[in-house]
């Protein structure tokens, strides 16, 4: 139902009243849900925001509601989760269990027992053909990728995923592949499948190097994420399987038919994605042509996930996939190829806004590149990769001289006989580069480039988006070529600290 603003307004007014009363436990909104579209604002620098979660209020039920395209504000941790909670419905023919254990690792027992999460998606209503894949390109690719490439080169059918986090079992001193089988044995054994370990996928992520606790997850933590297994929201294995992220991504649509598509992703660090992400599922209740859900998929990842960047560090486990139960007809494969497209885009950007000690989102928008959408990117990269420009951004400083140098050396090194004498550069929709020279016109413009970035800033250990703005750098180089977008995020001591400490 879609409230008036005023309506909306008392009631995100009475919410916050009663949230502020540790004495009070909210239940007038359990059973429906109130919507207030999220309105953009113009603001005073010409480029649009969301309102606030205060101003779209929304109760937390099983309508099977979608993330907006742009997410709202958010006050409080608990406001986001609420939100994707309300989001979160689960596809027909899905059903989510999540557990947790302890391990202690061999090869470093004196850090004692160690916590781990797994994570079961599994289709109730039998095996699936109709399921992509897309995997790292990384030389080392870990064990369940590996068992996963077989699984879709061999084409055999689906019927559940496995999911654990804290080992990514990548060129582990023992046996990896078989770790990783006996936990796929394990899922099919508890779950009667009839197609046995060859229809379950694994996935893991976490420390590399280190031997998968294959004992502990398939004998303890596995079955008992099976024995949670439920169909309502996957809100839950948004949450089991992050590692440093800060928190869960989840994002959704329901196509006019009411066919639904919901995706989960994690990752915050080690991600330049090549051909995939971190880790990413999208599950959808269409029924659709394997060769087609590929197509799709691949084409999605290459206009998301392959195009951001957190710190240049492309993971060893990186791997999406999609899976269709195929329970609901589908009208429109474009509607569904769009909706798909939104998802994948939608968790991208959440990734880079969760990225590992990320203070500012960088989105650039390159125009007329002389060369193909993947140079395109590839530049991109390149300039959310420099360590200069990082370090600029996170201090709110407009040194504008770093981002033409990093496109000036990219395209010395790679496109050197291209002109970029028509190239013209703009932040924050100012433009500061035109026709070789810098247009920088004193202390009035450098303080609107700087709170332009202040805009944008985000708190380095936030543990949810407050907002959804972003450092905006535009490069046009003038004629014809590719267009593409690509988000990066500043560097900042936050990152560090994380990576670290990581294992620990």
């Amino acid at each position: 139902m879609i409230l008036s603003r005023k309506v909306a307004l008392a009631l995100a007014a009475a919410t916050v009243a009663l949230s502020s009363s540790p004495s009070c436990t909210i239940t007038a909104f359990s059973y429906s849900r109130t919507i207030l579209s999220s309105s953009k604002v113009h603001n005073s620098r010409g480029y649009y925001q969301p309102t606030s979660a205060s101003d779209i209020v929304r109760a937390a039920t099983t309508d099977g509601a979608d993330t907006d395209i742009i997410l709202p504000s958010f006050s409080t941790k608990e406001e986001y989760e609420s939100y994707l909670k309300a989001a979160g419905k689960l596809p027909s023919g899905f059903a989510v269990g999540t557990a947790s254990g302890e391990f202690v690792s061999v090869e470093a027992p004196a850090m004692g027992k160690l916590p781990i999460k797994a994570t079961v998606i599994h289709l109730t209503e039998g095996p699936t053909d109709s399921w992509a894949a897309v995997f790292t390109s990384n030389k080392f690719p870990g064990c369940p990728v590996k068992v996963g490439k077989s699984r879709l080169s061999e084409g055999h059918p689906l019927q559940a995923l496995v999911i654990n986090n804290k080992v990514s079992n990548v060129c582990p001193g023992g046996d990896g592949i078989a770790a990783a089988e006996l936990v796929c044995d394990a899922v099919a054994t508890n779950l009667n499948l009839p197609g046995g370990a060859n229809s379950v996928l694994p996935s893991s992520t976490g420390v590399i190097g280190w031997r998968l606790p294959a004992k502990e997850l398939a004998e303890d933590i596995a079955p008992k994420a099976i024995e949670a297994l439920q169909t309502e929201s996957a809100f839950a294995a948004a949450e089991a399987i992050m590692t440093t992220d800060r928190y869960p991504k989840l994002r959704s649509k329901t196509l006019s038919d009411g066919t639904r598509i919901v995706g989960v992703a994690k990752g915050a660090g080690m991600i330049e994605p090549n051909m995939a992400t971190m880790l990413g599922y999208i599950m959808t209740d269409a029924t659709i042509e394997k060769s087609k859900l590929q197509g799709m998929l691949t084409e999605a990842c290459n206009q998301s996930f392959n195009s951001i960047s957190i710190d240049g560090d492309e993971s060893t486990s990186d791997t999406v996939v999609a899976i269709a139960s195929g329970l609901k007809p589908l009208s429109s494969e474009d509607e569904f190829k769009t909706a798909l497209f939104e998802v994948t885009n939608g968790l991208s950007s959440d990734l880079v806004r969760n990225g590992e000690g990320t203070g500012h989102v960088i989105r650039v928008g390159i125009s007329n590149f002389p060369g193909s959408e993947y140079d395109a990117r590839r530049m991109g990269r390149h300039l959310v990769n420099s360590p200069l420009v990082k370090c600029a951004i996170s201090g709110n400083d407009p040194n504008t001289g770093r981002i033409a140098g990093a496109i000036g050396s990219f395209m010395g090194k790679f496109f050197p006989d291209e002109s970029v004498d028509d190239m013209s550069l703009t932040l924050g929709g100012r433009t500061i580069f035109n026709n070789g020279k810098f247009v920088l016109e004193g202390d009035t413009v450098e303080k609107e480039l700087s709170d332009h970035m202040a805009d944008a800033q985000l708190g380095e250990c936030d543990d949810f988006p407050k907002h959804q703005n972003f450092v905006e750098i535009g490069v046009d180089f003038g004629g014809s070529g590719s267009d593409v977008t690509v988000l990066g995020s500043d560097l900042t001591k936050e990152y560090v600290s994380v990576n670290a400490d990581y294992r620990s």
